[in-house]
């Protein structure tokens, strides 16, 4: 989920829970069938790496779903999952099994969670790890028959964003166990915890769904963390949280046009962090942020609610900086936990009218001052025809969409008709057609390439520092220039981590949009991080005492638009770089 204060801390062995009552497992081994989760549920993420008890946090906060985290392989090349690694707590009943069972009797559930950022990082996430898809399969199954679950949740971030075998097996496994579960008479859903841009995913967070689509998985909800945006700005985080999923909302209808808007919504998935998160105070999640999101979620109602984490909620770092123990503001206990309980809850029921929107083709190419089509086509999903009203959005600066006509009967049809003027920027941009009738609303989008090189292509200025000084990059306090030590010519980076800032020092870069990328650098220095965030997310990480070369590969956006940074982590010395570029 989030990057600890200390890789270390998060890699900690927990000590082994014994249950003495397990789970009751039928014939085999097989649980019976687990019960559904709720259609808006509140289930922030627990840690269980620090030996607290799922059960009396749970009763204590009052949040009666968790996401337990992480389960993970113990080593590269392993197919087994064991909480955080440790191979002391396996997937059995006897560790976490009788809280589970006691959070069960007072009307709540767990959200086993695989991955995390120090798997994704480290090699060790299981569909990473593992090659074989059928033993990936097996060890989904085996915690969902352990701990009778009906839902698993992916946090896939970091590396495993660019590992597309990784990718490609977890779906192909997540495809194989949806047919399992369908044989048995099983209820499992899948949720994908990705990171996001304050507009939507990136590129790297769509290639996951895209993976999931061509595998025939089905993905039930799309869980974004609002948080550790990295983008060197101060955030509003309710209004960046309304925004992200948002652009998720539009980026799942071009997935999944045939789904209704409330469908579209109730496949959303929003997870913050109180207070003060990783990347510093300019990125703080305030109590008053809270009451807006609560608000706002259940307006839209989306799928889960949730933040990172549970043994968070408390004031007892007031002024503070990230942390796995408190919040860093001042807070009653429970605060945000108390505030989003009520969220979980309701049913769905769907429209007895409903009608489809879809566009032909999905995708068109112009050059600039020139025009295409498209033909918006419609259908009766159910019921009876109605007249649907449609409008398309999305259009940037410099094109000019419209529709002929505006309004249908489901079942007809209209144009799409779209204009690029001589000045517009080279790109791929989306425009999204959305019907309405009553309170159904349906989307469809055109992915619209406008020719030419596009984009720029600024490369990243100053990569060596030979200037001597660190312009055009922007730094945390503290960090510097140096003349030793020095990878190549005469000068180097010198960041300055504390106990309340990562080093970081940040460049954003315009690029070719959706085109793949390598930034290097070398670095040196305890937990040296190079990185991109923005229009792509993407990292590496390396703890040494000399030179090495850090490659990090990434595909941008439609916008272009990346920042890359280099770090270091909170509390940890100074780490150094030079010779960074972008090829």
């Amino acid at each position: 989920m989030t990057r600890p204060r200390s890789v270390r801390a998060l890699l900690a062995g927990v000590a082994t829970l014994a249950a003495s009552a397990g789970l009751a497992l039928g014939a085999g081994g097989t649980a019976h069938a687990a019960t559904p989760l709720p259609t808006h549920v509140f289930a922030p993420y627990f840690e269980a790496y620090n030996g607290d008890s799922p059960a009396a946090l749970s009763q204590a906060s009052g949040a009666k779903y968790l996401t337990m985290a992480f389960l993970q392989a113990d080593k590269k090349g392993s197919c087994t999952p064991y909480w955080n690694g440790d191979t002391s707590t396996p997937v059995d009943a006897s560790v976490f099994g009788s809280d589970f069972t006691t959070i069960r009797s007072r009307g709540g559930d767990v959200i086993p969670s695989l991955g995390g950022y120090a798997a994704d990082n480290g090699g060790t996430e299981i569909a990473d790890s593992c090659t074989n898809v059928d033993s990936v399969a097996a060890a989904y199954e085996k915690i969902i028959t352990t701990y009778d679950v009906s839902r698993l949740d992916m946090d896939v971030e970091d590396n495993s964003l660019t590992n597309t075998a990784g990718i490609d097996r977890r779906n192909q496994a997540i495809k194989k166990v949806q047919d399992w579960a369908a044989a048995n008479g099983r209820s499992v859903q899948f949720s994908y915890t990705l990171p996001t841009t304050t507009t939507g995913l990136a590129d790297s967070g769509l290639a996951v769904l895209r993976s999931a689509k061509n595998a025939g998985a089905k993905v039930d909800v799309v869980n974004i963390m609002t948080f550790d945006y990295y983008d060197g700005a101060t955030h509003h985080m309710a209004t960046d949280t309304e925004t992200a999923a948002s652009g998720l909302h539009d980026q799942l209808a071009s997935l999944y046009p045939n789904l209704s808007d409330s469908q579209l919504w109730n496949m959303v998935g929003v997870t913050e962090m109180p207070g003060v998160d990783d990347y510093g105070p300019a990125e703080t999640f305030t109590t008053a942020d809270a009451t807006t999101v609560y608000d706002w979620a259940v307006s839209k109602g989306i799928n889960t609610l949730s933040f990172w984490a549970l043994q968070r909620d408390n004031g007892g770092c007031p002024g503070g900086s990230a942390s796995d123990t408190c919040s860093g503001i001042a807070q009653d206990t429970w605060y945000f936990s108390h505030t989003f309980a009520p969220f979980t809850g309701g049913t769905t029921t769907p429209p007895a009218n409903d009608f489809t929107v879809a566009l032909s083709p999905a995708t068109a190419s112009v050059d600039p001052g020139g025009t295409t089509t498209a033909t918006v086509k419609t259908s009766v999903a159910s019921g009876s025809a109605q007249s649907v009203d449609l409008a398309v959005s999305g259009a940037p600066s410099g094109v000019t969409a419209s529709l002929s006509p505006t309004s249908v009967t489901a079942g007809g049809t209209s144009t799409l008709s779209v204009r690029t003027a001589a000045s517009t920027a080279p790109g791929t941009y989306t425009l999204t057609v959305t019907g309405t009738a009553g309170a159904v609303r349906h989307s469809s989008s055109l992915a619209l390439t406008v020719n030419g090189s596009g984009g720029g292509t600024t490369a990243l200025t100053n990569g060596d520092f030979e200037t001597g000084s660190l312009t055009p990059w922007t730094c945390d306090s503290g960090a510097t220039v140096v003349s030793s030590p020095v990878h190549g010519g005469s000068h180097a980076l010198k960041t300055a981590p504390s106990a309340s800032q990562t080093g970081q020092c940040a460049q954003t870069l315009t690029l070719k949009p959706n085109t793949s990328y390598t930034l290097s650098g070398w670095v040196q220095g305890p937990y040296a991080y190079l990185g991109v965030s923005g229009g792509a997310t993407a990292s590496s990480w390396t703890s040494s005492a000399s030179w090495s070369k850090l490659t990090v590969p990434f595909t941008t956006g439609s916008s272009g638009t990346v920042t890359a940074y280099v770090h270091g982590w909170y509390g940890q010395g100074a780490v150094y770089a030079d010779d960074l570029s972008v090829g």
